[in-house]
Formats: structure tokens, sequence, C-alpha cells
């Protein structure tokens, strides 16, 4: 729940993480830099949204009650966590992230606390 003082709204807020899938590895200096810059633009439009603003992921295993396997699904290559009051803010947030420019997807999923 968060409370502004200024307009004594009470909203209540749910982290949403988003797991990108796709996008690729810049592969000079100058595209790397060129793509820090935009996910520090997007990071900063989401503003106190943010919650962590994650990373990237890499070598996967799958963990069943019969072993260790490899992954075959479609990989997670990275991640973020906002919060919002609702789905549509966290979609919008989405909206935003670069690897959507070079052919990616995220999925949204809405957390709730457990304990």
């Amino acid at each position: 729940m968060e409370y502004n003082i200024s307009t004594k709204e009470v909203r209540n807020m749910a982290n949403y993480l988003l797991l990108y899938h796709g996008g690729g590895m810049p592969e000079t200096d100058e595209e790397k830099q060129k793509v820090m810059a935009e996910w520090g633009k997007w990071i900063e439009s989401v503003g106190s949204d943010m919650v962590d603003a994650g990373n990237p992921c890499s070598n996967v295993k799958r963990v069943t009650q019969s072993g260790v396997n490899e992954f075959s699904g479609d990989r997670v290559t990275g991640y973020s966590i906002v919060k919002a009051d609702h789905m549509d803010k966290a979609v919008e947030h989405a909206k935003g992230v670069p690897l959507l420019a070079d052919g990616g997807s995220v999925d949204i999923y809405e957390t709730f606390p457990a304990m």
C-alpha cells in the first residue's frame, strides 16, 4: 500500500515480474553504449515504480522430481521488477522495454506476498 501525502490517495501497489525473451547482445562497444543508454532512458521513465532494474539471464537448467535436465523452452533472457497499482500500468511500463525494438517480448506476472 502506498500513500500520496499531497493527494491523500491510498493505492494498493503490487510488484510485477517482467520476464524478457529474445533480444540480442550488442557486438561492438558503440552498440553496447547505445543499448545501455536506451535501457537507462527506460529505467528513468519508469521512475519510482522501478523495484529492481534486473539483469540478463544466461545458463539454464530445469529441476524436477525426476532429476535435472536441459531446458528446451522459450528461454528467459532477463528480468525486471516494477510496482504498479494494476496490470494495465505494468503493461504500459513494459511497452517501453528496449528489447521490443529488437524483436523480443515481455511476459508480465503479478506477484503477491505469500507470507
